[in-house]
């Protein structure tokens, strides 16, 4: 029984699991949006914080279109190195658990919708379909001009790769900083969570928009809400269930 004063977030974390794994055990609609946290799990650094990807750079250097007109062969070589380091890297608990989930939801008729702010394609590899790609992904490459788009994946990559369509400099696939998020994907997480039963996040920070504000979409909307997050977020205090720990240790207890 909880005790006056007592918030659900102040219970027992395996309370907070057996909540969550209810609420998702009898969803029929559930939509889940991942960020950097999953992925550092399996080794790949983050962007910001301690050791990031960002220290010691500017990012608007390599991950810009001003960087991209300015240095396209710096650009083209940072995510290279970026895209190579990739190639070793295993999906962990977490993104297997989140494929399986989905087989078991879209099994007995349900819906179920996974957008990621994250462009390494480990969702893929554990085994998710239609994963909505809100960052675009390092594996592929696109046309700086026309709508040329290609699947690269562990591929040599010159430096300063041409399209085979129209000749112009193709581009890694990727949302820099200025750009808008490609509409078809995020008007397709935006509807999910809109109408989903329960929204999952797991490993944001909560503070990148306008990924971040599908939280508060799926809220308002009245969809229950869970956060697995190592340390608290922005979106905390606005989840109805937030779990402190890793996604490969929660995520499998509360699917299973």
């Amino acid at each position: 029984m909880q005790e006056a004063g007592q918030t659900v977030n102040d219970l027992p974390l395996d309370d907070l699991i057996a909540q969550a794994r209810q609420l998702v055990t009898h969803a029929s609609s559930l939509c889940v949006l991942t960020g950097a946290g999953i992925s550092a799990e399996s080794g790949v650094p983050t962007y910001r914080g301690s050791g990031g990807l960002w220290r010691g750079i500017d990012a608007g250097d390599v991950a810009s279109p001003e960087g991209f007109r300015c240095d396209p062969q710096r650009v083209w070589q940072w995510h290279n190195e970026r895209r190579m380091a990739l190639k070793d890297v295993r999906p962990n608990a977490g993104h297997q658990a989140l494929a399986r989930l989905q087989r078991a939801l879209e099994a007995r008729g349900g819906r179920f919708v996974l957008a990621t702010q994250n462009v390494d394609g480990l969702h893929q590899a554990a085994g998710s379909r239609s994963v909505l790609e809100l960052h675009g992904s390092i594996l592929a490459s696109r046309c700086s001009v026309c709508d040329e788009r290609r699947e690269i994946g562990f591929e040599p990559v010159a430096d300063l790769p041409r399209c085979p369509k129209c000749g112009r400099l193709m581009r890694p696939a990727i949302v820099w900083f200025g750009e808008m998020l490609p509409e078809d994907a995020w008007l397709a997480a935006a509807e999910a969570a809109a109408t989903g039963e329960v929204f999952l996040t797991v490993g944001t920070s909560a503070v990148v928009y306008p990924a971040a504000g599908l939280i508060e979409i799926a809220a308002g909307a009245g969809a229950r809400t869970i956060e697995v997050n190592l340390e608290p977020t922005a979106a905390s205090t606005r989840v109805g269930l937030a779990l402190r720990g890793k996604a490969g240790d929660i995520l499998p207890q509360i699917v299973e």
